[in-house]
């Protein structure tokens, strides 16, 4: 019975740590959901700052896709984007990167943005990071 114990507790820790090894591994071919940051507000773009229009609002809140088109309501410092119809003065998304606060990632991924838009939020696996264009 001591013996089963011995292995048990020699058995848990080893498991949990081929478990994180496996897991960061397969982190570094995909998004990735990394420990817990200190801030909830979404990062400023890291480019060119984001203009502002007049469109109206839209109701999806920060489900931006490929192919929207968003301006900024907000500052530099603190963007708020809002999705609008395509036009000059508005930034089209070409690729939404997800479970990432990584804007240089669209460099690589997105080499024709001209900004990008960094959403930092508190539970990581809803992070992600938009590459954008403007029009």
């Amino acid at each position: 019975m001591i013996i089963g114990l011995v292995v048990l507790l020699l058995l848990c820790p080893c498991l949990g740590l081929a478990g994180w090894a496996g897991w960061q591994a397969a982190s570094e071919d995909a998004p990735s959901v990394s420990l817990p940051e200190t801030t909830s507000a979404p990062a400023p773009p890291t480019r060119d700052p984001l203009p502002t229009a007049e469109p109206s609002p839209t109701e999806d809140g920060d489900d931006f896709r490929r192919g929207d088109c968003v301006v900024n309501d907000g500052t530099d410092d603190d963007a708020e984007l809002r999705k609008v119809p395509c036009g000059p003065n508005t930034y089209e998304v070409l690729l939404r990167i997800p479970a990432s606060t990584d804007g240089d990632r669209c460099e690589v991924l997105a080499p024709e943005a001209t900004a990008n838009y960094v959403h930092d939020n508190s539970v990581n696996l809803l992070d992600y990071v938009l590459c954008l264009k403007e029009r």
